[in-house]
């Protein structure tokens, strides 16, 4: 007899909607597609979420939150001391994500995101600014504690790029795959150290 506890509802249709967005985009997947792989019906989606841009905020508020506060905790560690590096302050943005994108369905919420970008879609472009604006701001501060030659706006342009960067790399999108001998966390650490240098020489440029 199977003793493993029932998923709940909730839980399988945010699952089962973070996998059919990434593959499809959030208009090519439909809320039939997410109740039928959920094994759930409608009603409950407009339960638990209401709307399906209810839903696709509720996936981005469940993994952003995570991500976020990881990010914070690291870089309240070594904001605003003399010692922290350029070095320090990316990876204090990056890691959190690079440490999800290998956590289970993390990497599925990847490349979510990287849909996201590439769909420009409004509202959810608005709700993240309106959510998550506070975490930009705090490493814009740092950053340009460390960077006072440039202006906020390059600093908003470095970061935006870096993140798109970031998103790109961790969404399995790439040309750069992990080859089959190399362990998923040796990869992961690679691709910090990648982003790092990349990162740091693009800030650091006048």
């Amino acid at each position: 007899m199977d003793s493993t506890p029932p998923i709940p509802t909730k839980q399988r249709i945010l699952a089962a909607a973070e996998e059919l967005f990434a593959q499809h985009g959030f208009d090519g997947a439909s809320l039939r597609q997410v109740t039928a792989s959920a094994g759930v019906n409608l009603a409950a989606v407009n339960y638990h979420f209401g709307s399906k841009s209810q839903l696709i905020e509720e996936i981005f508020r469940h993994r952003l939150d995570d991500i976020n506060g990881r990010r914070l905790l690291a870089l309240h560690k070594i904001a605003g001391k003399p010692e922290t590096t350029l070095e320090d302050v990316i990876a204090a943005y990056v890691r959190p994500a690079v440490e999800l994108s290998g956590e289970g369905e993390g990497s599925v919420f990847m490349r979510v995101m990287a849909r996201a970008f590439a769909e420009h879609d409004d509202t959810l472009r608005r709700f993240l600014s309106e959510n998550y604006g506070h975490v930009m701001r705090q490493f814009v501060a740092e950053f340009g504690r460390l960077l006072p030659e440039l202006s906020k706006e390059d600093l908003y342009w470095r970061i935006d790029l870096l993140t798109g960067a970031l998103t790109h790399a961790m969404s399995g999108f790439g040309i750069i795959q992990r080859k089959s001998e190399i362990p998923e966390r040796e990869h992961r650490q690679k691709i910090v150290e990648q982003l790092l240098r990349f990162t740091a020489s693009g800030l650091r440029h006048p």
